[in-house]
């Protein structure tokens, strides 16, 4: 609620009472007691403080303004202005405008005088006097405000200046009068550009008024953003800066780190360093205004509004909510955070890959007793999640199929386990190459995990036991976050893998992020996250392949796959291959998408078969061009040769012959899984030979293309990549190598020229020690 103050605004320094004087509410009309708790509510904020430190809003040498950072910063507060929202900007920068306009007033006055009296010989000795601060502010304050206003003016949004000083704040009516003045602007959609009177500025008083919610003194722009953000009930400020946030000691140093969440209670743990370039407020300042505003209602982002690559769309970002910068919230998660339960994830992971494969593979083997030992309340907890997605309609019939498990399912995932315990045997160590380099030199590259695996996976919880199986093989630490769709059933699968590990102490090294944080946050932690593994639709897929910053991902994004119907095909198996690859299970990644058809086929009885089999099996064709240039009355055709139907759909198309067919794959599929019928095994062997797609059939559905079916025991994905793993992804496909040097004394100088050693390369039986 707002109430309309007195349409006459006077000066914020009269006297004079305003009528309809009223407490404030949050322009969100949400009670204003306290601050948002969590970064995804920040788009919810409706009036908004921007305030721009001296060190965004000035140059590197401190004579002048950034102009084409402070452009971006008024388009996006012009952005944000437009779309409803009530935007005030705390700013700094008359002094180093003013500093400008000075300095070239006094050099053009200095040079006209040296003209007339000493020529111009002598312009070179001139120096500058020191410029006090108070006659820059007074000579800045104008031009200051006229840039804003011509900058706004491109995005036809009014400005408005208003100079206060600490003295405006402690006179209530002084106080009331600003207040009342800023909301009237805002009634009428202008954005307030607010600054402290420094031209007339007293000395900044003690620090000690900081410790109460009613008093802050005016010390410097910080101070005044938390004190305006507080009296006007503002839903957000957002502190811009030269530094990206608050870090837990000063940055540059070798272990600061960005906080990305502060909490009142954590300023114990905090070393400050020291302030800006410009500026009169140092770090440790800005976070007691930072607490001051939070303690008022007010939330609170720093981030830094200098860095050329984020500042077009800094203020948008933490708007919307994406993790910029340092959040500072009143309430701390009862859990760890994001990056704790990583940093956890690594420790323990490190611990696991120590454990002898005897003891990694009586885990996975009691995992997968429990099971089917626990089968009742892994059932319990999955008919909720399955109840609930059917009375919420939202997912369809092939993911309903995905999330629902059953006591097969269950008896089939721990088959899968207790084969990838049997491969655990020989993972983590195992020697893949030995070479003598010279006596008493040996070299020896073994297999190691990755680190810390990511898997994100959408309605799919028995992907939850297999990967962690797969993980604890390979002595990976695991992150998993998965599909709220499945949220019981991913619970109490998580709780039965820990306690499993936890015989061993390390049920941290299977994490379940259960967090309110974005996928897209996640794929930030390029420097704790080695390896991200999507598990879901193309979609997810992608999402995940353009949010990952630095982290490599493993998976397709597509899974288009082709059978191809040679001439000399056996009619068995094409019907057999056909069914089985496009019908078994349509929405899987390996079932058939396009179907090709050698164009001698097309004039035999096996063309009307196919035809048939799949109008029985209810599944409808679109005719690809040329396929449908062959027919008089042709099905719908296909809108794109490159499409993953994920349902009882498919492309037909025609092909001239086995390396057409092959052309079209190389054009139009996913390198995911393609196959070939035919009797001719000449044929057969060019198919398989010329063709790189990860996994390539002669005579086999599309449907193999699996790491159970592979013998594996499990996967964590299918991958298309072209570097380390392709195809199903099992135990071998989470290990990387090093290499191990074992010397006596030895030195690069003993192989140089004149040295006493040579190389001799000797390449060694892996099993010889």
């Amino acid at each position: 609620i707002i109430i309309t103050p007195t349409i006459t605004i006077y000066s914020i320094f009269s006297n004079t009472k305003y009528n309809n004087q009223s407490p404030l509410y949050s322009a969100t009309g949400r009670a204003h007691s306290s601050s948002f708790t969590h970064r995804k509510e920040l788009r919810h904020a409706k009036r908004i403080v921007v305030k721009l430190g001296s060190a965004v809003v000035t140059r590197g040498d401190e004579c002048g303004l950034a102009l084409g950072r402070l452009a971006s910063i008024v388009e996006q507060v012009a952005m944000l202005q437009n779309q409803g929202r009530e935007m005030m900007i705390v700013t700094s920068g008359a002094v180093a405008f003013g500093k400008q306009r000075l300095k070239h007033e006094i050099l053009l006055s200095q040079s006209v005088r040296q003209a007339l009296h000493t020529g111009h010989s002598q312009l070179k000795d001139m120096s500058l006097p020191l410029l006090e601060a108070r006659a820059c502010a007074a000579a800045g304050q104008s031009g200051l405000m006229a840039l804003y206003e011509a900058m706004f003016t491109q995005y036809s949004t009014c400005t408005a200046q208003v100079l206060v000083t600490n003295l405006d704040f402690h006179d209530d009516q002084k106080r009331q009068n600003l207040s009342s003045t800023l909301q009237e602007l805002l009634r009428m959609n202008i954005v307030p550009i607010i600054n402290t009177n420094d031209a007339v500025v007293p000395p900044p008083e003690p620090d000690s008024d900081l410790q109460g919610v009613n008093v802050i003194s005016i010390k410097d722009n910080d101070s005044l953003a938390a004190r305006l953000a507080v009296e006007m009930k503002a839903d957000l400020l957002v502190a811009l800066s030269d530094v990206e946030g608050l870090y837990n000691s000063p940055p540059g140093t070798d272990d600061s780190k960005l906080i990305d969440t502060f909490y009142p209670g954590d300023q114990q743990s905090i070393t400050y360093g020291t302030k800006s370039r410009v500026g009169i407020g140092g770090m440790e300042a800005k976070v007691k205004a930072a607490l001051w505003a939070l303690q008022g209602g007010t939330s609170v982002v720093f981030a830094n509004g200098t860095n050329p690559k984020a500042t077009g769309h800094v203020i948008t970002d933490i708007v919307e909510g994406k993790k910029v910068g340092t959040f500072f919230s009143e309430t701390k998660p009862a859990g760890p955070s994001m990056e704790q339960q990583t940093q956890m994830a690594r420790d323990s992971g490190r611990r696991l890959a120590a454990l002898h494969p005897q003891q990694r593979s009586e885990i996975i083997c009691h995992l997968a007793d429990v099971l089917t030992e626990r089968k009742d309340e892994i059932l319990a907890a999955n008919k909720i999640d399955v109840d609930q997605a059917v009375v919420s309609g939202l997912l369809s019939q092939a993911t309903l199929k995905r999330l629902s498990l059953s006591p097969s399912k269950l008896s089939s995932l721990a088959v899968g386990l207790r084969q990838i315990a049997s491969a655990a045997q020989d993972s983590v160590g195992r020697v893949l190459r030995r070479t003598r380099l010279a006596p008493n030199l040996e070299l020896e590259q073994i297999t190691v995990p990755i680190g810390v695996l990511l898997v994100i996976f959408e309605a799919r919880p028995d992907c939850l036991p297999q990967v962690s199986a797969l993980a604890v093989a390979s002595g990976n630490a695991l992150l998993l976050k998965g599909g709220k769709e499945a949220n019981n059933t991913n619970r109490v699968l998580h709780q039965l893998t820990q306690e499993v590990l936890s015989v061993h102490g390390l049920q941290e090294a299977v994490q379940l992020v259960s967090t309110r944080e974005e996928v897209k946050d996640l794929c930030r932690l390029d420097t704790v996250i080695d390896l991200i593994i999507p598990r879901g639709s193309s979609q997810l897929v992608r999402d995940i392949q353009r949010a990952a910053r630095g982290i490599p991902v493993m998976g397709h994004s597509e899974g288009i796959c082709h059978v191809y119907v040679d001439v000399e095909a056996s009619v068995d198996k094409v019907m057999k291959i056909i069914r089985d690859s496009k019908c078994d299970y349509p929405a899987a990644c390996n079932a058939m998408e396009t179907l090709l058809i050698h164009q001698d086929v097309l004039k035999t009885p096996l063309f009307d078969q196919i035809t048939d089999m799949l109008r029985t099996e209810r599944v409808k064709i679109h005719a690809g061009p040329r396929f449908a240039s062959y027919l008089k009355f042709s099905p719908s055709e296909a809108k794109s040769l490159r499409t993953e139907y994920g349902d009882l759909e498919c492309c037909m198309e025609v092909v001239g012959n086995m390396l057409e067919a092959v052309d079209h794959i190389h054009k139009y599929g996913s390198s995911h899984t393609d196959v070939i019928i035919t009797e001719n095994e000449e044929t057969a062997e060019q198919f398989l030979q010329q063709l790189d797609s990860a996994c390539v059939f002669w005579n086999a559905s599309s449907r193999f293309a699996d790491g159970y079916r592979f013998g594996l025991g499990a996967e964590v994905g299918i991958s298309t990549a072209r570097i380390h793993a392709r195809g199903p992804v099992g135990l071998d496909g989470l290990l990387t190598t090093k290499w191990i040097l074992r010397g006596d004394g030895h030195t690069a100088a003993d192989f140089s020229e004149g040295g006493t050693m040579k190389y001799v390369h000797e390449i060694l039986p892996t099993g010889q020690f």
